[in-house]
C-alpha cells in the first residue's frame, strides 16, 4: 500500500508578488474582518472584485479570482474569524483547498496573510486539508481516470518543522485508514487484510504475530470464535503488531485495539438490505488503530505501542452462532448470546483480554460499534467512554483541539443490571438495545486485565455524508488526529 504525499516545501516570510507567478494556484486564508486585505499583493484588485460580487470574507464559501497577471494565477481566498475553533478552521480549509484541486494543478501554494498568532494553525489546517484531498482512494470504475497531478505543495509562512511533520504523519495515518475502509469486502477479506498489514509491518519494522483460529481455541477465546465460526473461510484471527522505540524505555506502553469486521451480515439475526449496505466499513476501527500506529511510528515516539486488530467476518451459515447460545471468553467469563448482530463487542472482548495481559499503561479501542451512539450524537461526533472519570476533560479537549470532536458518556454501575443473565455470567446485550453504546462499553470493561486506563471510542463519525472537518470523503478515518492529540498534547502516553 503506497500512502503517497506530495513534496512539501516550506517558504518562510509573507506572501510576495512573485509567488503569484511561480504558482498558478494559490489557497489563501486572511482575517475575516478584511482589515489587512489591501496590503496583499494585488489586494486592491481582490477587494474591488469581491465588492462587485457582493462577497464578504466571512462567507462560508471561498472567493475565486483569476488574476490578470502573466501567469493567470487562480486565487482562492477565505476569511478566518478570530478564535475560530479547530473543526471550523479545518472545514474552511477543506473548502478552500477543494476549490483549487478541482483543476488538478501540479503545484499549489498554501498561504496566510496577517493572521498573527493564528498563522500556524491556519497553515496547519491548509496542509491537512490538502493532504486529505489529494489522496486517491481505491476505485474500480472501468475506463481511463485522470491521475492526480499534484506533485508539490509550497507552504508560505510560519509553520514549525515539528508541526508539519506531525501533520504529515497524521495525514498518512488517516489516508491509510480511509484507503482500507473503502475497499470492497471481496478485496479486503480477513486473510487479505492480514497480508496487506504484514507487508506494512515489514516496511516499518514492526514486530508481527498472527493468532489464528487454532491458537485462539487453545487460548479459550470463545467469544471471538463464536463470531468467526460462521465464515466459509478459516482466515479470521487477531493480528498483533508492535512498535518499539530505538532507545530503551521503562514506559509500560499503550495498546491500540481495533474492531476489524470485514463484512457484517448480522449473522442469524440477518440485517435488512438497507442496514447491510456499507457493512464492509465495519472494520474501520481496526483501520484507525493501524493508521494511528503508522503515524506514531513515523513520529518515532519514545514509548512502545502495540496494535491489536480483531479480523473476522460475521456471516450467516450452518455454523453461524445463534441466540441463546452460551460461550466462554478467554478470561473465563461465560456470555449468553442475545443478538448475533452485536458481534463487534464479542471479538473485542477476547482481543482486549489478550491485549491487557501485557499490562499496558493505557488501552484505546476503536469500533464502529453501535447505532445508538449515532442516534445520540449524529455522524458529526464520535462517542468516548472511559473507566477513568478524571480523563473526561482531556478527551473533550483532544477532540476540540484536533478537530475530531468527541463527546463522553458515563459508565454507571447500575446500567449493568440489565446485562445480568439467568444462564451465564453476562448477557452480550439486551434485545431492545436501550442505551446500547453504554451497555456495550460496560460489557467490554469486564474483559480488561490489570485495570489499565481505558478509552473506548464508538466511531459514530466514521462515515459522514459530504465529509467532515478537513476530510472531503464520506469515509472519514476519524480518530487518528484525535489520538495524536490525546497522547502527545494531553500527555496520556506519559
Amino acid at each position: 500500500m503506497q500512502i503517497r504525499v506530495p513534496k512539501i516545501r516550506p517558504a518562510a516570510g509573507a506572501i510576495r508578488v512573485d509567488d503569484y507567478e511561480s504558482c498558478t494556484h494559490l489557497a489563501l486564508l486572511v482575517a475575516a474582518d478584511g482589515a489587512n486585505l489591501r496590503t496583499l499583493p494585488w489586494g486592491d484588485l481582490i477587494a474591488e472584485r469581491m465588492r462587485r460580487a457582493g462577497h464578504k470574507l466571512g462567507d462560508a464559501k471561498p472567493f475565486l479570482i483569476d488574476l490578470p497577471n502573466p501567469a493567470g494565477t487562480r486565487l482562492a481566498i477565505a476569511g478566518l474569524p478570530a478564535d475560530t475553533n479547530a473543526f471550523d478552521r479545518l472545514t474552511l480549509a477543506r473548502k478552500l483547498v477543494g476549490a483549487q484541486l478541482e483543476q488538478n494543478p501540479a503545484k499549489l501554494m498554501l498561504a496566510s496573510h496577517a493572521l498573527g498568532d493564528d498563522e500556524t494553525n491556519a497553515l496547519e489546517a491548509l496542509v491537512a486539508a490538502a493532504l486529505a484531498a489529494d489522496f486517491e482512494l481505491p476505485h474500480f470504475k472501468s475506463g481511463d481516470r485522470k491521475p492526480r497531478a499534484l506533485r508539490e505543495l509550497i507552504v508560505r509562512g510560519t509553520l514549525p518543522a515539528a508541526t508539519l511533520a506531525r501533520t504529515i504523519a497524521g495525514a498518512r495515518g488517516n489516508n491509510l485508514a480511509r484507503y482500507l475502509t473503502v475497499l470492497p469486502p471481496n478485496e479486503l477479506t480477513p486473510g487479505n487484510y492480514r497480508r496487506r498489514t504484514e507487508q506494512l509491518a515489514r516496511a516499518n519494522r514492526w514486530q508481527s504475530e498472527f493468532i489464528d483460529l487454532k491458537k485462539l481455541r487453545r487460548l479459550g477465546a470463545g467469544a471471538f470464535i463464536a463470531v468467526a465460526q460462521g465464515s466459509p473461510e478459516a482466515d479470521a484471527g487477531i493480528l498483533r503488531l508492535r512498535y518499539t522505540p530505538r532507545k530503551r524505555t521503562r514506559h509500560a506502553g499503550i495498546a491500540l485495539v481495533g474492531k476489524g469486521i470485514c463484512f457484517d451480515t448480522g449473522g442469524t439475526n440477518l440485517k435488512s438490505a438497507k442496514h447491510m449496505q456499507g457493512m464492509h466499513e465495519d472494520m474501520e476501527g481496526s483501520a484507525v488503530a493501524l493508521g494511528t500506529l503508522l503515524a506514531l511510528s513515523e513520529l518515532k515516539v519514545d514509548f512502545p505501542v502495540e496494535c491489536w486488530l480483531a479480523l473476522a467476518q460475521n456471516h450467516i451459515g450452518p455454523k453461524a452462532y445463534r441466540q441463546n447460545e452460551v460461550v466462554k471468553a478467554a478470561n473465563g467469563t461465560t456470555i449468553e448470546i442475545v443478538h448475533t448482530d452485536a458481534e463487534g463487542r464479542m471479538v473485542l472482548a477476547d482481543t482486549l483480554t489478550l491485549a491487557t495481559r501485557a499490562k499496558p499503561k493505557l488501552v484505546i479501542d476503536y469500533a464502529t460499534l453501535t447505532g445508538s451512539c449515532v442516534g445520540a450524537l449524529s455522524t458529526r461526533l464520535s462517542g468516548v467512554l472511559t473507566n477513568r472519570p478524571a480523563l473526561i476533560a482531556k478527551l473533550i479537549q483532544a477532540g476540540d483541539a484536533s478537530g475530531e470532536r468527541v463527546w463522553p458518556f458515563p459508565l454507571p454501575a447500575d446500567f449493568a443490571e440489565v446485562l445480568k443473565s439467568d444462564v451465564a455470567d453476562v448477557k452480550q446485550c439486551t434485545i431492545d438495545s436501550e442505551a446500547d453504546h453504554i451497555l456495550a462499553a460496560l460489557f467490554l470493561k469486564r474483559f480488561l486485565n490489570h485495570d489499565p486506563d481505558w478509552i473506548h471510542v464508538d466511531l459514530a463519525a466514521g462515515n459522514h455524508k459530504g465529509g467532515l472537518a478537513h476530510i472531503p470523503t464520506d469515509t472519514t478515518g476519524f480518530g487518528v488526529r484525535f489520538t495524536l492529540n490525546l497522547l502527545l498534547d494531553q500527555k496520556l502516553a506519559s
